[in-house]
């Protein structure tokens, strides 16, 4: 919920998986979120990222590393 100055005023935001949409509950606690860092053309660090949500169940499938993987070089084609 947004108040009339536009501040966000709600008590919890829930997260979704970056992988399978699915939503991130907050008694999911091997869910895991990376701030994956960018570089610049010299290969030194920018200061921007890009953050990633994985949830538990991707996780426990041991599909976490295929999903990061997937979703940064779909990132990166994107910038």
């Amino acid at each position: 919920m947004i108040n009339a100055d536009g501040d966000n005023v709600d008590l919890y935001i829930p997260r979704k998986c970056s992988w399978t949409n699915r939503l991130i509950t907050c008694k999911d606690h091997a869910a895991i979120q990376v701030n994956v860092g960018h570089l610049g053309p010299d290969g030194t660090y920018n200061g921007n990222y890009s953050t990633f949500a994985i949830s538990g169940y991707v996780r426990n499938k041991g599909e976490s590393d295929c999903a990061m993987d997937h979703l940064w070089q779909k990132k990166k084609g994107n910038n």
